[in-house]
């Protein structure tokens, strides 16, 4: 499922607008069915999206969905607020023993519901990964037809000022990072860059929906991710023995 034209390979990824503010995630899940062949309603799978208390989710409640549905998925994370990098170095950790852990320990909201979503994650067969997120990793899943659904900063990404306030108003004295959904679609390898598709209509860089981004953008993007708990690469693949 993809079309190469000369050094570019972009997969055909189509997505709707998304209908609010911070509905950014269950819009990319539902472009990613629908990428799979599957009919799935946009309005469906918002309400099924686990949502915070200000709004918007996070990749793992996209992810839990995809495997109630009998999807594979996996997260790639560099979130080191919620994970130690040695429970993924040491054979003999149990994440999810370690997640309890910590979650008796510390008592931050959003730490909290991460550790809640990341436990049925586990309980429902997710896998987690902790491998550097490089241009070889990002091709490698392209390459195999794998659009990848990516949790990141959209303050950088965008290169625009902090937002404050429930309008989200951008303010840059005031303003916090705000985090984003997108999808990560294409890849040129002459030029570097990364086709993004992008639920957000008004975002700076195109009219439509897809535009193409410098490699280090998008990866200092999803780093930062951190800031807002994102900061993740999210894969969803049909259930084994499926046609991709």
């Amino acid at each position: 499922m993809e079309y190469v034209i000369t050094d570019k390979l972009v997969l055909p990824v189509k997505i709707l607008p998304q209908p609010d503010e911070t509905t950014c995630g269950p819009t990319c899940l539902q472009a990613v069915y629908r990428y799979w062949g599957e009919s799935e309603e946009l309005t469906g799978v918002i309400n099924r999206a686990g949502r915070l208390e200000h709004g918007g989710t996070f990749a793992v409640f996209l992810a839990c969905d995809a495997l109630r549905k009998g999807y594979r998925a996996t997260i790639y994370t560099y979130n080191l607020n919620v994970f130690d990098p040695t429970w993924f170095t040491r054979g003999d950790v149990d994440i999810a023993e370690r997640l309890s852990a910590q979650r008796e320990i510390k008592m931050d909201y959003r730490l909290q519901h991460a550790t809640t979503g990341y436990l049925e994650f586990l309980k429902l067969g997710g896998r987690l990964r902790l491998l550097d997120l490089s241009r070889g990793l990002i091709h490698g899943m392209l390459r195999r037809g794998i659009p990848i659904i990516t949790g990141l900063s959209s303050t950088y990404l965008y290169r625009v000022p902090r937002e404050f306030g429930p309008d989200d108003t951008p303010d840059d004295i005031r303003g916090l990072p705000s985090g984003h959904f997108v999808i990560i679609a294409g890849y040129e390898r002459s030029r570097r860059r990364l086709l993004v598709v992008d639920p957000y209509q008004q975002n700076p860089y195109a009219s439509t929906h897809e535009y193409w981004l410098s490699i280090e953008r998008v990866v200092g993007a999803v780093l930062l991710g951190i800031v807002t708990h994102d900061a993740n690469l999210l894969i969803i693949q049909p259930p084994e023995g499926r046609q991709e």
